[in-house]
């Protein structure tokens, strides 16, 4: 090939510029806070702001190989020294810095996906139906009544001490120990939690930002999976029909001027 081909030739196209494409719904984002905005009607609504991606597709797994197909993104970067060999490994293999946060995301299809692509916020759309999951905050060691919510002992009759007590354990007399399961004192908290058919309210492209119409489980700043809810979901308002719109018609277009 001469010096003139290989200049006129079109540069190829890097992994990190393909896109993922939309048909996978599903992102990773980190939550930064609640606000509230107006719709096109008027009412005021609650919002979750989640800064989401972009993402990097870290690898794909097939059913052939794996015996389960998903597509596994990576959201933030870390250090190197403090990523570890297998982390370093996958970095150099995207052309990368180390992924801060990875997470598997399974698919009836791959369709079109490959590593080193990348996600973005376009995929969704306001209107869209969305499941949204975290780790609920961590409250450290807590009793019955704050954490199981109990009601508690009597406040009379001098038992001070037994006010927030969880009260009998309910062991049975054939069995005279305590059942597994048992709701008792312990941690509450760092549970993963899921919030499911949330609708998105926003999208805002340039700053990678979405904002739902619900709170999320977790702490500002922690890590939100997103993914296109299966759940049933309402139906837009059918246009009128008939006399009804007729009316509507004749509303819109006003009354006709008078004869003179």
């Amino acid at each position: 090939m001469t010096e003139e081909n290989k200049e006129n030739k079109a540069p190829e196209a890097k992994p990190e510029a393909q896109q993922l494409p939309v048909v996978h719904k599903f992102l990773i984002g980190q939550k930064m806070g609640m606000t509230q905005i107006f719709d096109a009607a008027g009412n005021l609504h609650a919002a979750t702001v989640v800064k989401a991606g972009p993402c990097r597709v870290a690898y794909t797994r097939t059913k052939e190989k794996d015996g389960y197909q998903a597509v596994c993104l990576g959201f933030g970067h870390k250090k190197e020294h403090r990523a570890n060999a297998a982390e370093k490994g996958l970095a150099k293999k995207l052309s990368s810095a180390p992924l801060r946060h990875l997470r598997e995301f399974r698919v009836n299809d791959l369709k079109g996906a490959a590593e080193g692509q990348t996600a973005s916020v376009e995929r969704f759309t306001a209107g869209e139906w969305v499941d949204l999951q975290g780790v609920t905050k961590g409250h450290g060691f807590a009793g019955g009544m704050k954490r199981h919510n109990f009601k508690g002992g009597p406040a009379s009759h001098g038992a001070s001490d037994r006010e927030r007590a969880p009260g009998s354990l309910g062991s049975r007399r054939s069995l005279g120990r305590v059942l597994p399961g048992q709701r008792m004192a312990g941690h509450w908290g760092v549970e993963t939690c899921s919030v499911q058919k949330v609708k998105v309210l926003k999208i805002i492209p340039e700053e990678n930002l979405i904002l739902v119409n619900s709170g999320i489980p977790g702490a500002t700043g922690s890590m939100v999976y997103i993914t296109l809810t299966n759940k049933k979901t309402p139906k837009p308002p059918a246009p009128p029909s008939g006399k009804k719109a007729k009316k509507d018609v004749v509303k819109a277009a006003g009354k006709p001027a008078a004869k003179k």
